[in-house]
């Protein structure tokens, strides 16, 4: 039997209001009024403003006056930072993935591979949220803890910089099969224990990813910007 897990008033707030810029549904730079969602949500202020709180210390928000708070700004000096660390920790994870992973490990990571889908476009929670579960599962068989949870408390934030990509890039079924085959690999080398073959097949990935095509773009947008 399954329990269904109960959200506090200010977790709810917390959840739908970090949906809606994950999502896009409110953009960088957005205003975002206390009052305003609360009657939305149909719950007093006080829940709201506790969300606020949390998103702010997460780096969504920035909190600007008592009563409201605006989504953070999309830029290249985050993006860049997001892939230094990236394209540095998520290499070390995949080889202590490898050397690590145990068999209910392989079985996660086997079963998230199946069940990704390609990030396009028109990518919405459901494949965002499976691409997240593909390398926490590669995390996890790490089995070292802070850098798991290093690694998932970056994640949302590498999120928007990933839908800030998929608005812009123009598909290609080349692009979506190397994307495919990057995680297939990366998949086989932790599965076989090679350490070395899991840390290069990361790197390459990292080095490609949409995080990586979004610091490009911010850094060409506001070079040119001036």
């Amino acid at each position: 039997m399954t329990t269904k897990r109960v959200f506090s008033k200010s977790e709810y707030a917390y959840e739908e209001i970090k949906q809606r810029i994950l999502t896009d549904a409110l953009h960088p730079g957005a205003a975002v009024n206390q009052e305003g969602v609360a009657a939305e949500l149909g719950i007093s202020t006080t829940p709201v403003r506790e969300a606020f709180k949390r998103l702010a210390s997460e780096g969504l928000m920035v909190l600007a006056t008592h009563k409201d708070a605006r989504v953070s700004e999309l830029t290249f000096a985050e993006a860049q930072s997001l892939y230094e660390i990236r394209l540095n920790i998520d290499p070390l994870a995949a080889r202590w993935a490898a050397e690590r992973r145990t068999d209910a490990d392989v079985a996660a990571i086997r079963k998230a591979v199946g069940d990704l889908h390609p990030l396009t476009g028109t990518a919405g929670i459901p494949a965002l949220t499976a691409h997240r579960e593909f390398h926490r599962a590669v995390y996890r068989a790490s089995h070292n803890q802070p850098m798991i949870e290093i690694l998932d408390s970056l994640w949302d934030k590498a999120d928007r910089y990933r839908q800030f990509t998929l608005k812009y890039r123009t598909d290609s079924e080349a692009e979506i099969e190397r994307v495919r085959a990057e995680h297939q690999a990366l998949a086989d080398a932790v599965a076989d224990g090679d350490g070395a073959r899991a840390a290069e097949v990361m790197r390459a990935h990292i080095s490609q990813s949409l995080g990586r095509q979004a610091m490009e773009e911010l850094r060409s947008r506001e070079t040119a910007g001036g």
